[in-house]
């Protein structure tokens, strides 16, 4: 009968039938490479939210105040990264990182909020 391995480490299992890794480290480190890419993508989108709701932040210490496009493009800011959408009855579309919102007026300046909790 052939002993079945560690996916892993290779290393011979010992114990249940079913057993497919050796030790706990095997089966985190196998898991962490199988899922790499996904994780990858999803800490790199999480780290973009993180850097715009920081921006927004740190320009909106009032909970409302109007910056320019450019300030905010210096500041590193990316307007393809935010968490939610609200549009009003008026039309106006307010785009959200988590608490920290914008909306586009004219002549390239933007209105930032702070939605209150």
């Amino acid at each position: 009968m052939e002993t079945k391995k560690c996916l892993e480490c290779q290393e011979p299992l010992k114990g249940r039938i079913d057993k497919k890794f050796c030790s706990d480290y095997c089966r985190n480190s196998y898991n962490n490479k199988v899922n790499k890419d996904s994780k990858n993508l999803i800490r790199n989108i999480n780290n973009r939210l993180r850097k715009n709701h920081k921006i927004l932040s740190e320009l909106n210490v009032t909970g409302k105040t109007k910056v320019t496009r450019t300030k905010l493009y210096n500041k590193g800011f990316d307007f393809n990264f935010f968490t939610s959408i609200y549009k009003t009855k008026t039309g106006n579309t307010y785009f959200y990182i988590y608490d920290q919102g914008y909306l586009a007026l004219e002549n390239e300046l933007f209105l930032l909020i702070k939605k209150e909790s």
